[in-house]
C-alpha cells in the first residue's frame, strides 16, 4: 500500500517537470496506465515512450500542481494541474484526476480522467 509520504514523494518528482522519471521510480513493470476511455498503455517501456512523446508535445510548463491527494488503501487519486504551452503554439490546460492502484510502493494501475474538450484553453 502507498504511504502518504511516498504520494507526496511522486507528486514533486512530477510537480519538478520529472515526469519519465517518476515513471521510473514509483511505477511497476507490468503498470497498465489510460487516458480517459482510450485504451490503457500497458507496461513501463511503453508508458515511459508515451510519456516522452507528450514532453516533445510541450514548449513549456506553465504550471504543473497537484491541487490534492488522497490516499486510502491500496488506493490513491491525485488531482492535478497541468498548464502548457505545446510545440504548436495552443496553450492547454489540464484539470484531471489520477485514481491510481499500488502494489506495496508501486502504481500497478492508473487512469487519468479529465474533459478532453476542456482541455485547450483559451
Amino acid at each position: 500500500m502507498p504511504t502518504q509520504q511516498r504520494v507526496e514523494r511522486l507528486i514533486a518528482t512530477v510537480e519538478r517537470h520529472a515526469l519519465v522519471e517518476a515513471i521510473d521510480e514509483f511505477y511497476a513493470d507490468n503498470v497498465v496506465m489510460q487516458e480517459n476511455g482510450h485504451p490503457p498503455t500497458v507496461g513501463k517501456a511503453a508508458n515511459r515512450d508515451r510519456e516522452r512523446g507528450f514532453l516533445a508535445s510541450v514548449a513549456r510548463f506553465h504550471e504543473v500542481r497537484a491541487l490534492s491527494a488522497l490516499v486510502h488503501g491500496d488506493r490513491a487519486v491525485i488531482h492535478w494541474i497541468f498548464d502548457y504551452t505545446g510545440t504548436d503554439g495552443g496553450r492547454y490546460r489540464l484539470d484531471q484526476l489520477a485514481w491510481q492502484r499500488w502494489e506495496g510502493d508501486r502504481v500497478v494501475e492508473e487512469r487519468f480522467f479529465y474533459d478532453s474538450a476542456a482541455v485547450r484553453a483559451a
